[in-house]
């Protein structure tokens, strides 16, 4: 088989592209959201447009309480006045115009007032208009806003009737500027507590949330403690009730690292002591066969050799077959095929090993002798395949140096039902050799375990572990019986996929 080749110069440019690929995915990362900065941004925005709201809503009763009590203190001032008017009498143009410039003349308050009788100007500012918008009444007076000299003014007005002609008008005005004064004088007031208020409540969201944050920097100290060698669950004593389920799934994900690890751990140094065995044995025979001067002795030394290597080899694949049962390397490949069928073919392709060894390998369908009905299963076909060879291969082992003539193996396949109603595609390899003792059944699937005493030459005791994690993998069951002739009966269930109505 051919495979494409490139130049020098086409590799130096992939690599390149991989490099600019890298950087730009380096760059675009976007930083990872903070929940501090996310918790402090969602409450202290909130608590600083209440504070914002809390002010303006100050201000505008500020500003109303001024209006208010501003509007009444002219009316007052006016009506002040027209009763000195009602008193003087006949005497009031004489008499009130010295009163209302003492009461008038104080230059804070910045008050305009006009005392007339419509026709005759009596005291004050003759230019103040008599008239003006936004009218009010306040028991005797009126209220409007007005323009002087170019200026918003705020003025009350008060008519004393007279005897004899107009009625003299009395009225009082202040610019509108004042009140603004007043009424920021008045938001100060309230703001200044307010804001103390919101720079305490500022500073109780930092604490609260810095707090209420601290389990989670416990987590994150605790887990960086963890260690590829040993792996603790982390303590939730002090741990919020919210954060329990994320310490928990944690607690439970590092337990399943931990029995990984272990199993890990156990599955190498089982292998590197199997691997030893065999490689001990290639060197060995390759410095007896380096080191005769025999020829005959040196042809032994190197077919011996050439077994050992290939026990090697096989201990090797049978590893790696270990390796492809994981979940998480087939879940992802998984298709439908026809379980009846795979198992007819691979029995066929073991018929020329059975025949050699003298054993009479035979296949049959209990519930569909004609095989004309497929058997779908949904799994990795060729990891199914190595199941039955296994099988296969196992058999063929055992058979021949316990019974020399009438050696039997049947491949049966049918379909099960468990209790439930659920249905399997059940798959039986049955011998008639010397069977297992039944001290030694509960251990068969595990792994490196060999019931023979080691009397079958290439053998590991891995063919059985591979059944079974690849059948577990497939949701399926294997189990051991004794066969009826005291043979040995592998018994394999496969889930089979449901039927739609259009199948049927």
């Amino acid at each position: 088989m051919r495979f494409p080749t490139r130049r020098a110069g086409d590799q130096r440019f992939a690599r390149e592209d991989w490099l600019d690929l890298a950087r730009s995915k380096t760059t675009e990362t976007p930083a990872p959201p903070s929940l501090r900065r996310t918790l402090l941004r969602r409450l202290a925005a909130p608590l600083s447009l209440l504070a914002l709201m809390s002010g303006l809503m100050a201000y505008w009763l500020a500003w109303q309480y001024t209006q208010h009590v501003v509007d009444r203190s002219l009316a007052d001032l006016a009506t002040a006045i027209s009763k000195q008017i009602q008193l003087a009498g006949v005497d009031a143009p004489v008499t009130v115009p010295p009163l209302a410039q003492a009461m008038f003349s104080d230059p804070v308050e910045q008050l305009i007032y006009r005392i007339s009788t419509g026709d005759e100007e009596i005291a004050g500012e003759p230019d103040l208009p008599l008239t003006g918008t936004s009218v009010r009444r306040i028991h005797y007076a009126y209220v409007f806003e007005t323009h002087f000299q170019g200026v918003s003014v705020r003025a009350a007005q008060v008519r004393v009737p007279q005897p004899h002609g107009n009625p003299i008008v009395v009225e009082v005005a202040q610019r509108v500027g004042s009140r603004y004064r007043i009424a920021v004088e008045f938001l100060i007031a309230i703001m200044m507590p307010l804001a103390l208020l919101l720079l305490a409540g500022w500073v109780i969201v930092w604490r609260v949330v810095n707090q209420q944050l601290n389990p989670l920097t416990d987590l994150a100290d605790a887990l960086n403690q963890q260690t590829h060698i040993s792996l603790e669950p982390v303590d939730e004593t002090y741990v919020p009730g919210e954060i329990r389920p994320l310490t928990s799934a944690m607690n439970g994900l590092l337990v399943r690292l931990q029995t990984a690890l272990d199993a890990q751990r156990k599955f190498i140094a089982d292998a590197a002591h199997q691997l030893r065995t065999p490689l001990t044995a290639v060197k060995l025979h390759a410095e007896q066969a380096l080191s005769s001067r025999d020829p005959a002795k040196a042809v032994e030394a190197v077919k011996e050799l050439r077994a050992s290597a290939d026990r090697a080899v096989r201990l090797s694949n049978q590893l790696l077959s270990l390796a492809r049962a994981e979940p998480g390397e087939q879940a992802a490949r998984f298709s439908d095929f026809d379980l009846a069928a795979l198992a007819f073919e691979t029995g066929a392709e073991w018929v020329p090993r059975a025949l050699a060894a003298r054993v009479d390998l035979g296949f049959q369908r209990l519930d569909d002798p004609e095989n004309e009905h497929p058997m779908i299963v949904r799994g990795n076909i060729v990891l199914t395949r190595e199941v039955l060879a296994n099988l296969i291969d196992n058999a063929l082992k055992y058979i021949p140096p316990f019974r020399v003539e009438g050696a039997r193996i049947t491949v049966t396949v049918t379909e099960w039902r468990d209790a439930d109603g659920r249905r399997f595609g059940e798959v039986v390899v049955e011998d008639n050799g010397p069977g297992v003792p039944h001290d030694q059944q509960p251990d068969l699937f595990k792994r490196f375990f060999r019931g023979d005493g080691q009397s079958v030459e290439g053998g590991a005791g891995l063919g059985l572990a591979i059944v079974h994690d690849i059948v577990v993998l497939h949701g399926g069951t294997v189990h051991y019986e004794d066969a009826p002739e005291g043979g040995a009966r592998f018994i394999v269930r496969m889930p089979l996929k449901e039927e739609k109505p259009d199948d049927k």
